[in-house]
């Protein structure tokens, strides 16, 4: 298949729309459903993301992609107990490849609604049962077990869009793309990131352990695929906060930085232990569970509306409890697309737990960055290297 014709592009408005190949065939398949522009976006951007996750730590890896940006990204580690109950995770035994999709899926639900799903290995069983249950417009990877298609066959309908996508495939060294009449051209982003990127510790504290060097990887893997301007915060192998396309780098940080707190709030009792009502949907469960935990808590609370949602009224956060367990979280760490003009992105970094950071250098207020760092003991490695992606 030299060419695939799609519905309309970016907007309904916009047609004729297709994808092809400049010489060659396409390297996908389109095994059930009819992907959209969008979609396809997507689903080449996310499938980058999840391969160069894979190659860069050994383990399968997933991505759960919206508006050409990761809600989450994430390898393939055993879930813990806590884990499972935050995202929601199926009982029984969970191949690596489901667990890198629930993973990131569950980073932040509520951004992930209806997204695009890329894996670096083979979409198994447990994947596509992992998939079933949720709100997602697709699923991209280098192949799939018979009883993972005759799963996921069963979604929208029918009508969820698989897509096989050629494991050896290598694309041009060379981009293009068209605005607004004129051709742009550019070599392919091939960076390769790896901990020699992280050479160059310029803090005080100067520990990485090896945990926390692979969640900058990931971070700055995700990063490579995020539109700029970007933050990542990460831990225990996943994206748990992305901000992605501010103007402000601090937006950036803040944005990730609520996203990593929104995480952990979810890891609270109190969140776990919410009285849902049995036939309760994910999308409102999810939604239910964002505005809790958020300062919007009375708009879910407010007299009468809890009854669609629970059983029995529940109590909402105190801001002391809420600081003091957000204070809690520590180890995590944060990649940022280009260097941190100001120390406030540190401040804010902080508060979220962050102890380890990645970032190019060379703004002419480096010395305040790394002072900043140094006050609250977090170890920083300059890169060197940026990463905006548009």
């Amino acid at each position: 298949m030299t060419e695939l014709e799609l519905k309309y592009g970016c907007n309904p408005n916009q047609k004729p729309s297709r994808i092809f190949a400049q010489s060659g065939e396409l390297p996908i398949t389109v095994l059930n459903g009819k992907p959209g522009y969008i979609n396809l976006l997507d689903a080449f951007n996310s499938y980058q993301l999840a391969c160069e996750l894979r190659a860069a730590t050994g383990y399968p890896a997933a991505a759960s992609f919206k508006h050409v940006s990761p809600a989450g990204a994430a390898i393939g580690l055993p879930l813990t107990d806590l884990e499972r109950a935050v995202y929601f995770a199926p009982e029984g035994d969970i191949s690596p490849q489901a667990a890198a999709y629930i993973r990131a899926r569950g980073a932040d639900r509520v951004s992930a609604y209806g997204d695009w799903a890329a894996l670096s290995d083979e979409c198994d069983e447990d994947t596509a049962r992992a998939l079933l249950p949720e709100v997602s417009d697709g699923v991209i990877a280098p192949s799939f077990s018979e009883k993972a298609l005759e799963i996921l066959r069963q979604k929208r309908k029918g009508g969820y869009n698989v897509v096989q996508i050629d494991a050896n495939y290598v694309p041009n060294p060379v981009e293009r793309r068209d605005v607004y009449g004129v051709t742009f051209e550019q070599g392919r982003n091939e960076l390769k990131i790896d901990a020699s990127l992280l050479q160059n510790v310029v803090t005080e504290n100067k520990n990485l352990p090896e945990a926390a060097a692979r969640d900058l990887i990931i971070a700055l893997i995700t990063l490579k695929y995020t539109q700029s301007n970007s933050v990542c915060y990460a831990k225990d192998g996943g994206a748990i906060g992305v901000g992605a396309g501010q103007q402000s780098r601090i937006h950036c940080t803040r944005l990730a930085g609520s996203k990593a707190d929104n995480r952990r709030l979810r890891e609270h009792k109190k969140v776990l232990d919410l009285p849902f009502l049995d036939d309760i949907a994910r999308p409102a469960r999810d939604n239910a569970i964002d505005l809790y935990i958020s300062d919007e808590a009375d708009d879910v609370l407010r007299d009468g509306e809890w009854q669609t949602l629970f059983t029995e009224r529940p109590r909402r956060f105190t801001p002391e409890e809420r600081r003091v367990w957000i204070a809690a979280q520590s180890g995590v760490a944060l990649g940022s697309d280009a260097f941190f003009p100001f120390g406030d992105n540190i401040e804010r970094a902080n508060r979220s737990g962050v102890r380890y950071i990645a970032q190019p250098g060379g703004s002419i207020r480096d010395d305040n960055v790394i002072a900043t760092c140094d006050k609250y003991g977090i170890a920083m490695a300059f890169t060197g290297i940026r990463l905006f992606h548009h």
